[in-house]
Parts: C-alpha cells; structure tokens; sequence
C-alpha cells in the first residue's frame, strides 16, 4: 500500500532583513513530505527554525522562496478568498503559550466558535452550543466550562481550550508548535495522550514540533533534525533513536536525562563540533531507505559504512 502525501515541501527558505546588509535565514532550504495519519515530529535548539517553518506552512509568514503543496495544491500560489479560507480550515495551529494564544476579553465559547463563525458551518444557537460543549468534553474539560474566561483556568486548560479551538472547523492537518513546552512535565504527557487519542478517532495528521526529543519519541512516527535553518537529519523514529549518524543529533540524544542517577552520573554528554565534520558540497543523501543524512560525499560513504 503507498502512503498517501498530505504535505511536500521542497527547498523553502524563508529569510528575514534585519538591517540594510543583514539578513537571517531562519529557514535555509528545507525538504519533507508528511504523510496522511501519520505524527511528523520537528525538533532542535532555540532559534533552529523549526517554528518559523511551521508559520510559513500555515502561511503565517509568506515564503522566500521553494514550494508547499497541500493536498497537491500549492499553498502559497493561493489567490481567491475562497481558497484561502478553505485551506484555513483544513490546516490548522496549536500555538505554544496557552496564556497568549487565547484572547483574555472572550470567553470560552466565543473563542471555540470563531472558526465556525468565520468558516459558517452552523448557523442555529442551538447547534453552536451543542457543539461546544462537545469539544470541551472531548478535550477533557466540562460543558460549564464554555461560560468562563482564560484567566480562569490552568495552563494544561488553556492548551485543551487550544486544542479544541484548532479542532472546531474539522481540520485533517495540524501544526502543533511546541505545544506542551509551557506546561508543568506532569500535565505535558496528559496532553500530549489526548492529541493521539484525537489522532486515532479523527485521522488526523500532525507536525509536531518540540526541543524534547524524549516526548517528539513518545509521539512521532518520523522525526526531522533540525540545525541553523537546515534539516541535517531524517528518519523513522525508533530508526533516529537506535543509530543517529548526525554529529548534532548524537548531540541531542546525549542531552536528554536518563531516570537512573548511576548511569546518569558517569553518562557522557555530547558536544556538537559543526568544525569536525565537513562543511562544503552537503546535500541530503539516503543513507539507507528512509534514513536521510545532510553530508558530503566522503562522510556519505563512512555512514553507509
């Protein structure tokens, strides 16, 4: 059976001018598909790109240059109203900070139906509100719950609220940017649960993007290493925990803490060297099927080694 691809991305930059001669590539001709159902998990450091790369699909920011299809349409080729309001309602975000991300002066019931209201899927006050109280307990929260304001809930809430919010106009694809990053390590699997037990009901498909490899694991089916704007790194997940080749993501790896304090105190930790391997002629190579690695040639050949 082949996969079916939801999103293709080829080459896209996206450059930012911050003086007269300077210019930040935040995002330097990165390459993926996502495929249907599936959790595609986006993970480095701060300042990486992974985030602005999750705008500039969603069409947040408009792209420099390189290509994004959707469904086979190019996303940012879009002209008409209506077709941007379509692809609105099929693509959607679930931002980081559950504080800033709702509007403090709605309530609950004003913010989940937003998408509706603009997308005019129901039209009754009746309907509006059965479908409220729906999403909120479908996210884990109650129906009285519709009456209140953000300010009024906890920070794994709010992300619920977040979450139902996205799910309102019936998405089949959406980018969750860092999306338990704010939250308490004890709420963060909670939520991170609840989105594969929506993915599950809903054939939903995700790009999950985090800096915590441990949990991009936990819920990802592929994961893509990202490193100053470029993608070094690309492969199943059990495949990038078990053999990373990348000197970044052996760098990662190391990072995360393990539960036993023995092997923890005498573990040695990984300190990535962009000057020990090299820098010229790198193009994305298979090393293997499915295992893509950002290299030369010379190291191409020692990685299939």
């Amino acid at each position: 059976m082949t996969k079916e691809k939801i999103l293709e991305v080829k080459d896209l930059k996206q450059h930012f001018q911050t003086g007269k001669h300077t210019v930040v590539k935040a995002v330097d001709g990165v390459s993926f598909d996502i495929y249907r159902g599936e959790t595609f998990g986006l993970v480095g450091e701060s300042g990486c790109g992974k985030s602005t790369t999750g705008r500039t699909l969603i069409r947040l920011y408009d792209a420099t240059s390189g290509e994004v299809k959707f469904n086979g349409e190019d996303v940012h080729g879009r002209k008409s109203k209506k077709d941007l309001k379509k692809f609105n309602r099929q693509m959607q975000m679930i931002f980081q900070d559950p504080y800033a991300s709702l509007n403090p002066r709605m309530t609950v019931k004003e913010i989940i139906l937003e998408g509706i209201n603009i997308h005019g899927l129901l039209q009754s006050d009746k309907e509006k509100t059965e479908r409220v109280e729906e999403l909120l307990e479908t996210v884990g929260l109650n129906k009285e719950h519709a009456a209140r304001y953000p300010h009024e809930f906890s920070g794994g809430q709010r992300q619920r609220i977040g979450i139902a919010r996205a799910l309102a106009v019936d998405p089949e694809f959406i980018i969750a940017d860092e999306p338990i990053s704010a939250l308490d390590v004890s709420i963060q699997a909670q939520v991170v649960n609840l989105m594969k037990e929506l993915q599950e009901e809903r054939g939903l498909t995700y790009l999950f993007i985090a800096h915590d490899l441990s949990m991009v694991k936990y819920i990802s089916d592929r994961i893509a290493v990202m490193y100053f704007g470029k993608i070094v790194e690309l492969a199943d997940s059990d495949e990038l925990y078990n053999n990373p080749l990348h000197p970044y993501t052996k760098s990662l790896l190391s990072a995360i803490p393990l539960p036993d304090p023995e092997v923890e105190r005498n573990r040695e930790r990984i300190v990535y060297d962009p000057t020990q391997h090299d820098t010229e002629n790198l193009e994305f190579r298979e090393v293997k099927p499915g295992h893509w690695v950002l290299c030369s040639e010379k190291e191409f050949k020692t990685y299939q080694a």
